[in-house]
């Protein structure tokens, strides 16, 4: 399925969650925190700012960012747990 964001949202695909500890201790399924770190899958056109220009996003598909734990929203695309951000909610492009 084709899928291009809106505007200034990216659509992003979290990295998978840490199994071991640094330690090396296993980490059960009820115990992991979702990962903030994510790859970018497809990115919208752009900000419209108040002179009417688009001004394009920063990030491109195929980036790794960090994002907030909390921001964005959950979809399920083709079977895929995915997230759906603003390019404000993005902290870092790794």
């Amino acid at each position: 399925m084709k899928f291009r964001p809106l505007h200034d949202r990216i659509l992003v695909k979290r990295l998978e969650a840490e199994q071991k500890s640094k330690g090396g201790i296993i980490i059960p399924d009820s115990a992991k925190e979702k990962p903030i770190e994510a790859t970018v899958i497809a990115v919208g056109n752009g900000r419209t700012n108040d002179k009417g220009e688009v001004r394009p996003l920063e990030v491109k598909a195929g980036d790794r960012v960090l994002f907030g734990k909390y921001g964005g929203t959950e979809v399920k695309i083709d079977g895929e747990e995915l997230l759906i951000l603003r390019e404000d909610d993005v902290l870092a492009i790794l």
